[in-house]
Protein backbone atom coordinates (compact mmCIF):
# COMPACT_ATOMS: atom_id res chain seq x y z
CA UNK A 1 0.00 0.00 0.00
CA UNK A 2 1.23 3.48 -0.90
CA UNK A 3 -0.58 6.24 1.08
CA UNK A 4 -0.43 9.59 -0.74
CA UNK A 5 -1.68 13.14 -0.37
CA UNK A 6 -3.69 12.84 -3.58
CA UNK A 7 -6.35 10.52 -5.01
CA UNK A 8 -5.72 8.09 -7.85
CA UNK A 9 -8.74 7.30 -10.03
CA UNK A 10 -9.05 4.23 -12.27
CA UNK A 11 -7.60 4.90 -15.75
CA UNK A 12 -5.55 7.85 -14.48
CA UNK A 13 -1.77 8.06 -14.85
CA UNK A 14 0.28 8.53 -11.68
CA UNK A 15 4.03 9.29 -11.87
CA UNK A 16 5.94 8.60 -8.65
CA UNK A 17 9.41 9.48 -7.37
CA UNK A 18 10.24 6.89 -4.71
CA UNK A 19 13.00 7.70 -2.24
CA UNK A 20 11.83 6.73 1.28
CA UNK A 21 13.47 3.41 2.34
CA UNK A 22 10.20 1.59 3.10
CA UNK A 23 8.75 2.55 -0.27
CA UNK A 24 11.94 1.57 -2.06
CA UNK A 25 11.46 -1.85 -0.48
CA UNK A 26 7.79 -1.83 -1.49
CA UNK A 27 8.79 -1.01 -5.08
CA UNK A 28 11.34 -3.85 -5.17
CA UNK A 29 8.71 -6.25 -3.85
CA UNK A 30 6.09 -5.10 -6.36
CA UNK A 31 8.48 -5.23 -9.32
CA UNK A 32 9.37 -8.79 -8.36
CA UNK A 33 5.66 -9.61 -8.17
CA UNK A 34 2.71 -8.68 -10.38
CA UNK A 35 3.57 -4.97 -10.59
CA UNK A 36 0.52 -3.81 -8.61
CA UNK A 37 0.04 -1.96 -5.34
CA UNK A 38 -2.72 0.00 -3.63
CA UNK A 39 -2.97 3.79 -3.41
CA UNK A 40 -5.03 5.42 -0.65
CA UNK A 41 -5.49 9.05 0.36
CA UNK A 42 -3.96 10.15 3.65
CA UNK A 43 -6.71 11.51 5.89
CA UNK A 44 -4.36 12.97 8.53
CA UNK A 45 -0.58 13.07 8.55
CA UNK A 46 2.13 13.19 5.90
CA UNK A 47 3.44 11.04 3.06
CA UNK A 48 6.93 10.80 4.59
CA UNK A 49 7.65 9.38 8.02
CA UNK A 50 4.58 7.24 8.72
CA UNK A 51 2.07 7.61 11.54
CA UNK A 52 -0.63 8.79 9.14
CA UNK A 53 -4.36 7.99 9.11
CA UNK A 54 -5.74 6.76 5.80
CA UNK A 55 -9.06 6.53 3.99
CA UNK A 56 -10.30 3.00 3.38
CA UNK A 57 -11.30 3.26 -0.30
CA UNK A 58 -8.46 3.43 -2.80
CA UNK A 59 -7.32 2.37 -6.26
CA UNK A 60 -4.99 -0.34 -7.48
CA UNK A 61 -1.99 1.08 -9.35
CA UNK A 62 -0.13 -0.96 -11.96
CA UNK A 63 3.48 -0.11 -12.81
CA UNK A 64 3.89 0.36 -16.56
CA UNK A 65 7.46 1.66 -16.48
CA UNK A 66 10.22 1.87 -13.87
CA UNK A 67 13.70 3.38 -13.83
CA UNK A 68 16.38 3.46 -11.11
CA UNK A 69 18.41 6.63 -10.61
CA UNK A 70 22.15 6.60 -9.78
CA UNK A 71 21.19 7.61 -6.22
CA UNK A 72 19.07 4.47 -5.88
CA UNK A 73 15.67 6.12 -6.19
CA UNK A 74 12.87 4.87 -8.42
CA UNK A 75 10.99 6.81 -11.07
CA UNK A 76 7.70 5.02 -11.71
CA UNK A 77 4.96 5.44 -14.26
CA UNK A 78 1.76 3.84 -13.01
CA UNK A 79 -1.89 3.71 -14.05
CA UNK A 80 -4.98 3.22 -11.90
CA UNK A 81 -6.96 0.06 -12.62
CA UNK A 82 -9.78 -0.70 -10.14
CA UNK A 83 -11.13 0.41 -6.77
CA UNK A 84 -10.85 -1.45 -3.49
CA UNK A 85 -11.83 -1.13 0.15
CA UNK A 86 -9.41 -1.83 3.00
CA UNK A 87 -10.72 -4.50 5.36
CA UNK A 88 -7.77 -4.50 7.76
CA UNK A 89 -4.49 -2.64 8.06
CA UNK A 90 -1.35 -4.52 9.09
CA UNK A 91 1.82 -3.17 10.67
CA UNK A 92 3.81 -0.80 8.44
CA UNK A 93 7.00 -2.83 8.83
CA UNK A 94 8.60 -3.18 6.31
CA UNK A 95 6.02 -1.06 4.43
CA UNK A 96 2.24 -0.41 4.66
CA UNK A 97 0.16 -3.52 3.96
CA UNK A 98 -3.55 -4.30 4.17
CA UNK A 99 -6.21 -6.89 3.45
CA UNK A 100 -8.58 -5.54 0.81
CA UNK A 101 -11.75 -6.37 -1.08
CA UNK A 102 -12.25 -5.27 -4.66
CA UNK A 103 -15.15 -2.95 -5.49
CA UNK A 104 -16.62 -4.10 -8.81
CA UNK A 105 -18.20 -1.66 -11.22
CA UNK A 106 -21.94 -2.07 -11.95
CA UNK A 107 -22.72 -4.61 -14.65
CA UNK A 108 -25.48 -2.36 -15.97
CA UNK A 109 -25.06 1.35 -16.66
CA UNK A 110 -27.77 3.28 -14.77
CA UNK A 111 -30.50 5.03 -16.74
CA UNK A 112 -29.54 8.61 -17.46
CA UNK A 113 -25.78 8.02 -17.13
CA UNK A 114 -25.13 8.51 -20.85
CA UNK A 115 -26.88 11.90 -20.86
CA UNK A 116 -24.99 13.01 -17.76
CA UNK A 117 -21.71 11.83 -19.31
CA UNK A 118 -22.38 14.01 -22.37
CA UNK A 119 -23.24 17.03 -20.22
CA UNK A 120 -20.15 16.61 -18.04
CA UNK A 121 -17.98 16.44 -21.16
CA UNK A 122 -19.57 19.64 -22.50
CA UNK A 123 -19.04 21.46 -19.20
CA UNK A 124 -15.48 20.19 -18.87
CA UNK A 125 -14.56 21.43 -22.36
CA UNK A 126 -16.01 24.84 -21.53
CA UNK A 127 -14.23 25.00 -18.18
CA UNK A 128 -10.84 24.11 -19.65
CA UNK A 129 -11.27 26.61 -22.49
CA UNK A 130 -12.16 29.41 -20.05
CA UNK A 131 -9.24 28.58 -17.77
CA UNK A 132 -6.90 28.68 -20.76
CA UNK A 133 -8.32 32.06 -21.76
CA UNK A 134 -7.61 33.35 -18.24
CA UNK A 135 -4.05 32.01 -18.36
CA UNK A 136 -4.69 29.47 -15.59
CA UNK A 137 -2.76 26.21 -15.50
CA UNK A 138 -5.12 23.68 -17.07
CA UNK A 139 -5.15 20.54 -19.16
CA UNK A 140 -5.57 21.07 -22.92
CA UNK A 141 -9.17 21.23 -24.07
CA UNK A 142 -8.85 18.04 -26.13
CA UNK A 143 -8.09 16.17 -22.89
CA UNK A 144 -11.79 16.60 -22.06
CA UNK A 145 -12.81 14.16 -24.80
CA UNK A 146 -14.17 11.46 -22.51
CA UNK A 147 -14.52 7.75 -23.15
CA UNK A 148 -17.97 6.73 -24.51
CA UNK A 149 -18.47 4.43 -21.50
CA UNK A 150 -20.07 6.52 -18.72
CA UNK A 151 -18.25 4.56 -15.98
CA UNK A 152 -14.80 5.21 -17.41
CA UNK A 153 -15.81 8.74 -18.42
CA UNK A 154 -16.80 9.52 -14.83
CA UNK A 155 -13.28 8.68 -13.65
CA UNK A 156 -11.61 10.58 -16.50
CA UNK A 157 -13.68 13.68 -15.73
CA UNK A 158 -12.97 13.38 -12.00
CA UNK A 159 -9.23 13.33 -12.78
CA UNK A 160 -9.53 16.57 -14.78
CA UNK A 161 -12.02 18.39 -12.56
CA UNK A 162 -10.82 21.36 -10.43
CA UNK A 163 -11.28 19.68 -7.04
CA UNK A 164 -9.21 19.08 -3.93
CA UNK A 165 -8.24 15.69 -2.46
CA UNK A 166 -11.24 15.39 -0.12
CA UNK A 167 -13.74 16.08 -2.90
CA UNK A 168 -11.84 13.66 -5.13
CA UNK A 169 -12.07 11.00 -2.41
CA UNK A 170 -15.83 11.53 -2.18
CA UNK A 171 -16.12 10.96 -5.93
CA UNK A 172 -13.94 7.86 -5.76
CA UNK A 173 -16.15 6.35 -3.06
CA UNK A 174 -19.34 6.55 -5.17
CA UNK A 175 -20.32 3.05 -6.26
CA UNK A 176 -22.83 4.52 -8.71
CA UNK A 177 -21.29 6.17 -11.81
CA UNK A 178 -24.46 8.23 -12.30
CA UNK A 179 -24.06 9.74 -8.82
CA UNK A 180 -20.42 10.50 -9.63
CA UNK A 181 -21.39 12.21 -12.88
CA UNK A 182 -24.15 14.25 -11.22
CA UNK A 183 -21.71 15.42 -8.52
CA UNK A 184 -19.18 16.35 -11.20
CA UNK A 185 -21.83 18.29 -13.08
CA UNK A 186 -22.52 20.41 -9.98
CA UNK A 187 -18.79 21.01 -9.46
CA UNK A 188 -18.27 22.12 -13.05
CA UNK A 189 -21.33 24.40 -13.12
CA UNK A 190 -20.00 26.19 -10.02
CA UNK A 191 -16.51 26.39 -11.53
CA UNK A 192 -17.86 27.92 -14.75
CA UNK A 193 -19.82 30.54 -12.80
CA UNK A 194 -16.59 31.61 -11.06
CA UNK A 195 -14.68 31.66 -14.35
CA UNK A 196 -17.41 33.72 -16.04
CA UNK A 197 -17.20 36.26 -13.21
CA UNK A 198 -13.42 36.49 -13.57
CA UNK A 199 -13.67 36.95 -17.35
CA UNK A 200 -16.30 39.66 -16.89
CA UNK A 201 -13.94 41.52 -14.54
CA UNK A 202 -11.38 41.64 -17.30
Amino acid sequence: MFPLGSVLFPYAVLPLRVFEPRYLELTNTVLNGDGRFGVVLIERGFEVGGGDTRFSVGTVARIVDAARTPEGRYLLATVGTERFRVKKWHHDDPFPRADIEMLPEPKRVPDGAQERRDEVERLLVRSLAMRAELGDHAAPVDAATLDPDPVRASYEAATLAPIGPLDAQRLLEFDDPLARLVALEHVLVEEIEVLEFRLAQG
